[in-house]
């Protein structure tokens, strides 16, 4: 019997290098009354980008879109990924967490990053229904890595100039191993 070929996601996008000016520049409302295309094909495009490149959250302008939308949730649970269109972050706790944090615009590179551990904040999901929630722990952190990229901030620019140095050290060591288990 034959095997059929592969059909390719459509909705899988590449994503922009962490060095991309595209992601220095703050994104624009995503306008539910004239979508500049659909919200839900939107919204799918980010999902199975991110599940494909195994992320927690990816942003609209990383996959070169200038609309103020990301995705967020664990790619091992497509039916959890949550589409958050025209965010807003309305209230942030004073606890702060200290961990580290990658970003699918820069694999490999994984930077201690200092955010707020609770925070309330206000969205509208792919149907165009508008929420606040509270959002503790990971969720929070994922939300504000994700809110920082649709206001032109990337993790880099979060982290203190030692532990970026340290993590780029470290990517550079790990790149070398892996180019030389590669030959």
């Amino acid at each position: 019997m034959l095997e059929q070929p592969q059909k390719p996601n459509v909705y899988i996008q590449p994503i922009l290098d962490i060095n991309d000016p595209f992601l220095k520049e703050p994104t624009t409302k995503f306008n539910f009354d004239a979508p500049p295309m659909p919200s839900d094909q939107l919204f799918n495009q980010l999902k199975h980008t991110m599940i494909a490149n195994k992320g927690l959250g990816l942003s609209a302008n990383q996959i070169g879109y200038p609309w103020s939308v990301f995705v967020m949730g664990d790619h091992h649970n497509p039916d959890q990924i949550a589409g958050v269109f025209n965010p807003t972050v309305v209230h942030i706790e004073d606890q702060e967490w200290t961990i580290e944090e990658g970003c699918l615009s820069a694999p490999g590179l994984w930077v201690k990053i200092k955010r707020p551990k609770v925070v309330k904040v206000r969205f509208t999901n792919p149907s165009g229904k508008t929420d606040t929630i509270r959002l503790d722990g990971m969720s929070a952190r994922v939300f504000l890595h994700e809110y920082d990229h649709l206001q032109g901030i990337t993790f880099k620019q979060r982290a203190n100039r030692y532990h970026l140095e340290m993590a780029q050290k470290q990517k550079k060591k790990l790149d070398k191993l892996r180019k030389k288990r590669a030959l």
